[in-house]
């Protein structure tokens, strides 16, 4: 004897169920280890990023590779690991940063010495004293690009590089600014 098909009520819902786990399968994974939301909170990378932007964040690039000098990376705060931090990277694992005057320089591994020159940044460069700091294999130096406003590795130190969470892929709001890798620059 042949079976009677489902009622229509229970095949919509078995289909809905069925897509519900579907996307949740294929969701899950992809926000937990590619990409995750990230709303910037604070002023301390005014002009370039301004509070209550909407952000994605790629978590897959630097498994493969290692942060670059002018990349904008979003990362757990050192001394307080549930906090999360948007700032620029300044300083590369190995370099020496240094800032004479209001002037930061940086000397690579191998001597070479560069002037950095950053159109992005607000505020006066002298808004710390002089200081200098070498950095080890795994840490790199972030900067908020409101120097004035904002704490970073001037503060607290070098940003090792296991606190990374990814960098800035998108900025989906507000929707006048919506563009791909926001305020990256290559030096």
């Amino acid at each position: 004897m042949p079976e009677a098909p489902l009622p229509r009520e229970k095949s919509m819902v078995f289909e809905i169920v069925k897509f519900t786990i579907l996307a949740l399968l294929i969701v899950t994974p992809f926000r937990f280890f590619v990409a995750q939301p990230f709303i910037v909170s604070g002023a301390s990378m005014e002009p370039t990023f301004d509070p209550k932007e909407y952000l994605v964040i790629d978590e897959l690039s630097y498994r493969f590779d290692r942060p670059q000098r002018g990349d904008v990376v979003i990362f757990r705060y050192p001394l307080d690991p549930s906090t999360f931090f948007i700032k620029r990277v300044v300083a590369l694992p190995g370099e020496t940063i240094r800032f004479e005057r209001g002037v930061m320089r940086i000397t690579a591994e191998d001597g070479t010495e560069i002037t950095i020159e950053e159109p992005y940044a607000q505020g006066s460069m002298r808004t710390t004293p002089d200081q200098e700091t070498t950095l080890h294999d795994d840490e790199y130096f972030v900067m908020g690009d409101n120097r004035a406003a904002s704490s970073d590795s001037r503060t607290w130190g070098p940003l090792q590089e296991k606190y990374i969470i990814g960098r800035a892929y998108a900025r989906l709001f507000p929707f006048t600014d919506i563009g791909l890798l926001p305020g990256e620059h290559r030096y």
